[in-house]
Order: C-alpha cells, then structure tokens, then sequence
C-alpha cells in the first residue's frame, strides 16, 4: 500500500489554507473551491494527511482556476493520519479508515453534486 517514504515528510495541516472555503456536503465537512455555475465538477480524494493539507487545497484552487467547481470531501471525519502519534500507527489508523466506508461517502458526494445540478463529475484520487 504505501512505502516508509509515504510518511517521511508530512504536511502541516491548515484548516485556513486554500482560496476556498469548507461546507458540508453530503454530511462530510468539505473543501470546495470554484463556481457551482461551472456544472463541471472535480471530485478530488485526498492522501492519508487529509483535506487540510496545505498543497492538496493548493491544487484543487488550481483545477478551479481552470473552470470546474471542486470538492475535496474529508473522508476521515477530522482524523487523518498523524505519523506522530505512536497510539495509532499506520497500520491500526487505516483499519479505521478503510475503501469500503470511502466508497459509500463517495457515492453520497456524488448524488450531491447531481442534486447541484452539476452535469459532469471527474475524479483523481492521490496516495
């Protein structure tokens, strides 16, 4: 899944960081950046370090910048990975944390976007 060097330099989270601002979408706490008018979404999926990282949010202001109205839903529930916190290394976090509750978040996003009004959805996921 993921090699030591996956860890090794870890963002400093930043809930103010981005040009976009977090709302709730389909229950999840959510960056959003871009304009709904667009009817282009981008659904991006972050790393294990979340949807406070300085430089996903970075990027996702970029594809706004493009034309699409982003989302970057937090699919941990405000508890992504903190390589230092030895009580819950990567091995116990990820148990919690699994592609199986992210699918059925995700299939709640999207469903949201659709009740937008949004008419095309792509998505890119990053590890």
């Amino acid at each position: 899944m993921s090699g030591p060097q996956c860890c090794s330099n870890p963002p400093t989270l930043d809930s103010a960081s981005g040009a976009g601002h977090v709302e709730n979408l389909a229950g999840l706490n959510t960056y959003v950046s871009g304009s709904l008018q667009s009817k282009l979404a981008v659904f991006l999926i972050s790393d294990i370090f979340g949807y406070e990282a300085p430089n996903f949010r970075k990027l996702a202001d970029k594809v706004a910048a493009a034309g699409f109205y982003v989302v970057a839903p937090d699919f941990f529930y405000g508890e992504p990975y903190d390589p230092n916190n030895p009580d819950r290394p990567l091995s116990v976090w990820i148990k919690d944390h699994g592609p199986d509750k992210g699918y059925e978040d995700a299939k709640l996003v999207i469903d949201a976007l659709k009740s937008k009004g949004v008419s095309s959805i792509g998505a890119a996921g990053f590890c």
